[in-house]
């Protein structure tokens, strides 16, 4: 059995104002079966070019552990439920992992676009 196998999941990246913020989004996505797992990473300062100015921004950085087949729904789903009018939403694929996490994860991401982009 091999250590390690390649794979259809993705790791993507978001971030959101606060704590309760970010954990009702989680919580929400976990729900609607977008994602498998979110890991909040709270403390994250932000510095960027917003309007012309320079902000500085305390922030919750999620790690959205999915597939691919997910990414157009879980967009979807962040545009119209995320508080930033443009949220932040990165994907990385994951080219290989412990084989059972895998699995797993994708058991647990069960896209439905046309069910998601309702809600």
């Amino acid at each position: 059995m091999p250590l390690f196998v390649t794979t259809p999941a993705v790791l993507a990246l978001t971030t959101c104002p606060n704590q309760p913020v970010a954990e009702a989004l989680a919580a929400a996505l976990v729900e609607q079966s977008l994602v498998a797992c979110v890991t909040l990473l709270p403390g994250a300062t932000s510095f960027y070019r917003w309007q012309g100015v320079v902000q500085r921004d305390s922030e919750v950085l999620l790690l959205l552990k999915t597939q691919q087949s997910a990414v157009a729904a879980l967009q979807a789903y962040l545009l119209q439920h995320h508080p930033y009018e443009l949220p932040e939403f990165i994907v990385f694929p994951i080219t290989s992992g412990l084989p059972a996490y895998l699995q797993w994860l994708e058991q647990a991401v069960t896209p439905s676009p046309s069910d998601h982009e309702s809600e």
